[in-house]
């Protein structure tokens, strides 16, 4: 197995924005993207502009296109997402009306090609979530599951948001995947939200957690030695933005009803290596952790999140495919990663695509 190179559906663009998903596959396809991670809006605007008898259908041949479009592009998709507030739930009779959702999801992913969904922890308030851990992990269970009743069996992979509500540590994400212990319940390492929680306070004016040198050295530590690789089904990776001034009432990003932590990341992401940018987190010290110390090989998606992705300006999926493309190389390098071909230069491969 070697490691591949994947993106977000919407980290080349909003599809509110008017950046298209065939485009967007376009720009993936020239750039030597491998595979997409799907997100559910760029599948719900296909679906809008179908006129089949209910909304279901529309959604189903808006997978069967999606995926008819990735095959033309030799994409693959590698999960759709997000299967958002699930475990939890203090009102069991949403857990019950999300379970009938999941149901759904398991046409979508046939009809799309793919076997696995995502699923980050759940950030809703803590007066809506049970403070009993063994909830959410019978919830998880519960969904597991019925995955292994699929045929073919699907997949879900975990990730802690470094702003979820019960779960915001690589670490407990880790003991969820453990204390679900079912084969297809596996774990997604996002840089990102492990060095968020950690590192990262954008509400500080330092940008910085206090101690957290201390608090990387010891978590990169743990994931080398705890963790069993065939339980990361794949990885994230993307840095962000050191900002100017803290992220607290008055700053642009600020919005009342958000932890600083997601507002942040909504709007601040960057990719791997972009310091000319601002980029500030330890992502080196913990890709070290996961390729070389954990030895990962399978799909490395840049996950990103960023106010560019929400400008309407038509040169946006290009962009952001070049930036991550770049990032990607440095990565390669950086991490000796072994990878199934050669990365071209970005100039070449837009040329031959003009």
């Amino acid at each position: 197995m070697v490691c591949r190179l994947a993106i977000m559906s919407t980290s080349l663009g909003r599809c509110s924005a008017g950046h298209s998903l065939p485009h967007k596959l376009d720009m993936a396809q020239v750039h030597g993207y491998q595979g997409i991670e799907l997100a559910y809006e760029d599948l719900v605007e296909i679906a809008q502009q179908l006129r089949r008898e209910s909304v279901q259908d529309n959604e189903l041949e808006a997978a069967r296109i999606i995926c008819g479009l990735c095959q033309e592009r030799g994409l693959e998709i590698i999960c759709l997402q997000p299967f958002a507030h699930y475990e939890g739930l203090l009102d069991r009779q949403k857990h019950h009306q999300r379970l009938e959702q999941l149901s759904f999801w398991f046409e979508l992913v046939r009809a799309l090609g793919t076997d696995m969904i995502q699923i980050p922890s759940n950030f809703l308030p803590s007066s809506e979530l049970s403070e009993d851990p063994r909830v959410a992990v019978e919830d998880l269970r519960e969904l597991a599951d019925l995955g292994l009743q699929q045929e073919p069996p699907i997949r879900f992979v975990y990730e802690a948001l470094c702003w979820g509500t019960r779960c915001d540590l690589w670490e407990r994400s880790w003991d969820m995947v453990q204390a679900v212990d079912r084969p297809n319940f596996g774990l997604c390492l996002d840089t990102f939200n492990i060095a968020g929680r950690i590192y990262a306070d954008p509400s500080s004016p330092t940008g910085r957690t206090g101690d957290c040198e201390r608090a990387v050295r010891d978590s990169v530590s743990r994931l080398a030695t705890s963790v069993d690789i065939r339980k990361v089904f794949y990885v994230q990776v993307v840095d962000a933005e050191r900002l100017a001034e803290p992220l607290i009432e008055g700053h642009e990003f600020y919005n009342a009803g958000q932890p600083a932590r997601m507002s942040w990341s909504r709007n601040c992401r960057l990719f791997y290596g972009e310091t000319d940018r601002g980029a500030y987190l330890p992502v080196a010290e913990i890709s070290r952790a996961i390729f070389q110390e954990l030895g990962f090989k399978g799909w490395v998606s840049m996950e990103l999140f960023s106010r560019r992705m929400s400008d309407v300006d038509a040169v946006v999926p290009q962009e952001l495919a070049s930036r991550g493309a770049i990032a990607w190389a440095k990565l390669i390098k950086d991490m000796d990663l072994e990878v199934d071909a050669p990365v071209a230069p970005v100039s070449a491969r837009v040329a031959a695509y003009l």
